[in-house]
């Protein structure tokens, strides 16, 4: 089993028109709602490739009461949400079919109090005692302490359960000191972290600060690596063309799935580059086709960087 947390989930809502024009009305061709959140979308594409996994975090009002309905819907995975008394987040993201562009507006999410904040790290504890792997994504919603991922992090290393930490600003700076097992930050995160905007020279200070391992997402270029065991860099095959959404959080889910299945490390980034290729070209944000994601992992190029770990 493994385990992802979200503790500022959201409802996706999604319109598309045919093209968004500032201070105009505009007609939606269509909408579309599902559970989000970082962690929550690491969870279905997990679940997808065949994984056991569970979901924690926070959920509450009538958003929260959506999203754990369409949770049930996905084969695999197992909702653990904590109950808060403010409304989950929604975040809506605006795609203009003419240009593919996408304006997103998120929400910040509910207030967590100190008494619930409580009650997730005991549920987190006792979910720990039967997961292989834990993910820690994105933002922290208000109330909820700084320093959280690297206190969470420091209690799944305690129960010896490998840590991924995916999150940025404050949260990735405070996070880290945690040690997390991977660091998976993008190049935007990884240059606000380190005050270097050079990827590979980041990528090795940000391993200094405490994590057993940096994968930097490139975008297009792919994902670095510094690992214990090496460094590498993993490339799609080719220039994509479509929609980025969710990418980042399927490369996680690839690196996660690896990590499980006890895969070497070219391997893993294969497969998180792969997947996160499938999911740049399937027609909706952040799905990914399974035949494209295993037409694609046998062409991912793995290159070896120098410099030592």
């Amino acid at each position: 089993m493994i385990l992802t947390v979200t503790l500022n989930t959201a409802l996706d809502i999604t319109y598309r028109v045919p093209a968004l024009r500032p201070h105009a009305s505009h007609r939606v061709t269509e909408v579309i709602e599902r559970p989000g959140g970082k962690g929550v979308n690491v969870a279905r594409v997990l679940a997808a490739l065949g994984h056991e996994v569970t979901v924690t975090g926070f959920a509450g009002g009538l958003t929260g009461r959506l999203l754990r309905d369409r949770l049930t819907s996905v084969p695999g995975l197992v909702d653990a949400l904590v109950p808060v008394s403010g409304p989950t987040r929604r975040t809506v993201a605006v795609v203009d079919e003419r240009s593919g562009a996408t304006t997103q507006l998120n929400e910040p999410g509910p207030t967590v109090s100190a008494a619930e904040w409580n009650a997730f790290q005991e549920v987190y504890e006792d979910l720990l005692a039967g997961v292989s792997a834990v993910a820690l994504c994105g933002s922290l919603p208000p109330g909820v302490p700084v320093g959280a991922y690297a206190g969470l992090a420091r209690t799944a290393r305690a129960a010896k359960v490998p840590v991924l930490l995916d999150t940025s600003g404050a949260a990735l700076r405070r996070g880290v000191a945690g040690r997390p097992d991977i660091l998976k930050p993008n190049a935007d995160e990884l240059a606000e972290l380190t005050g270097s905007h050079e990827p590979s020279r980041a990528t090795r200070d940000a391993r200094r600060r405490g994590a057993g391992a940096v994968v930097a997402s490139l975008g297009p270029q792919g994902l670095l690596a510094v690992t214990p065991e090496g460094h590498w860099h993993a490339a799609p095959p080719a220039a994509l063309h479509g929609n980025p959404t969710g990418a980042g959080d399927s490369a996680v889910a690839g690196l996660l799935s690896g990590l499980v299945t006890g895969l070497p490390w070219p391997d893993r980034l294969a497969r998180a580059v792969a997947l996160s290729a499938a999911t740049v070209l399937a027609p909706s944000a952040g799905e990914f086709d399974r035949g494209t994601y295993e037409e694609l992992l046998g062409r991912v190029a793995i290159t070896e960087e120098a410099g030592a770990a």
